[in-house]
């Protein structure tokens, strides 16, 4: 990677009502400053805190890219994101952080919506049709998903209007109904209809074929996550023969990495069934024999691990931003692995962990790796090694 990343684009017109770019007042190299001086003021009391490792195109880098629909007062049709800590819908047709093209079919879907009388969901009076598309794509294999969350399974002229996205953006590889009746914040209900396509997308990272279905998680920013999974596997130093534990494991991408980069045996543990799902087909894809995935919270799993007396040598941990609960550090500890990897998405979080871990165990942070997933944006990701030591 280049040392000298580029500098900021023009300024996002909106990037104030919108809230999601904090960082975008700075430069890119301004903006990589202020992480790394965030990152060693929580975290060099544990350790030395190695250079952040930021984008060298620091633009267009998110390939999941979701939008709210809304009707004003002039019956106009408005698409784009909620401005930050309200449901107030801030219109955007493009965005510095968004995939291009999916930009353009949420633009689409958008225009089209009168000439198939398709209304937007009213939040108010729990009616209407359209409440968000979520776009996917995989950069490496150019699939792409469009999934569309309604208010109601009901979806008139569904066939015509599949057409007709498919006649603008012929490159669609999937498009998937997702029905969301309830009154909720989130974006994406429990049932869903695929309407052209195989219903996912799949894509490569690390040299591993993934599968990624509307509701499973993957991370946004294929070319950082490289970097980022990249450091956490060199961190592990894995000789061929370790068990590992792979928890919060999502679709499996860390611990396919691992089993097919030396692990002996990995077990992997994620809550989200249908992130399950696509993980034992992920390992299938990948000709892995020596991977297996429990459908289990992270912190119950860890815990019953721990009362079997289990022994891994190496536990990847790759929590949510609220960080680890004291039932998965406990039970962190008692399993006493050689290593751990703990990748993190909040810093914050982060400091209250290895505070925990390394006050009340033999483990001590012996590397610290901030990676910049997310440029323009507040939010940094770490990697850290934790090996134990002799007191």
């Amino acid at each position: 990677m280049s040392n000298r990343p580029e500098t900021n684009k023009q300024s996002c017109p909106v990037y104030k009502k919108c809230g999601g770019c904090q960082l975008q007042n700075l430069s890119y190299p301004e903006q990589l400053e202020f992480k790394q001086k965030k990152v060693e003021k929580l975290l060099k009391r544990f350790c030395t805190v190695e250079k952040i490792i930021g984008m060298k195109t620091p633009y267009h880098y998110r390939n999941k890219v979701q939008a709210a629909f809304y009707t004003d007062k002039k019956g106009k049709i408005i698409s784009g994101v909620y401005q930050s800590g309200s449901h107030h819908v801030v219109g955007i047709d493009s965005c510095q952080t968004e995939d291009v093209i999916a930009d353009k079919i949420i633009v689409a879907v958008r225009k089209l919506l009168p000439s198939f009388r398709m209304t937007t969901y009213n939040e108010d009076t729990g009616k209407g049709f359209l409440r968000h598309i979520l776009v996917k794509r995989g950069f490496a294999t150019n699939q792409i998903m469009l999934v569309l969350v309604t208010g109601t399974p009901v979806f008139p002229s569904k066939n015509n209007f599949v057409k007709a996205i498919l006649k603008q953006f012929p490159e669609i590889t999937t498009i998937v109904q997702n029905i969301n009746s309830y009154r909720t914040n989130l974006v994406l209900g429990d049932n869903q209809k695929v309407l052209y396509g195989k219903g996912y997308i799949e894509d490569i990272l690390c040299g591993c074929r993934f599968r990624i279905s509307p509701k499973s998680f993957y991370q946004i920013n294929p070319v950082q996550t490289e970097v980022l999974y990249g450091k956490a596997i060199e961190f592990a130093n894995l000789k061929g023969n370790e068990t590992v534990l792979d928890t919060y494991c999502g679709i499996g991408t860390i611990g396919i990495i691992a089993a097919k980069n030396g692990a002996g045996n990995v077990i992997g543990a994620e809550l989200n069934g249908d992130a399950v799902r696509d993980a034992i087909v992920n390992a299938r894809a990948n000709n892995l024999k020596n991977i297996r995935f429990y459908k289990a919270d992270a912190g119950e799993f860890m815990r019953e691990a721990a009362d079997e007396d289990e022994k891994p040598d190496v536990v990847f941990m790759d929590p949510p931003r609220a960080g680890s609960d004291r039932k998965f550090l406990d039970s962190l500890i008692k399993m006493s692995p050689k290593k751990v990897v703990y990748v993190s998405c909040n810093p914050e979080t982060l400091a209250r962990d290895l505070a925990y871990l390394t006050q009340n165990s033999p483990y001590k942070a012996q590397k610290i790796q901030p990676v910049d997933m997310f440029p323009h944006t507040a939010h940094i990701e770490c990697v850290v090694l934790l090996t134990k030591v002799l007191r």
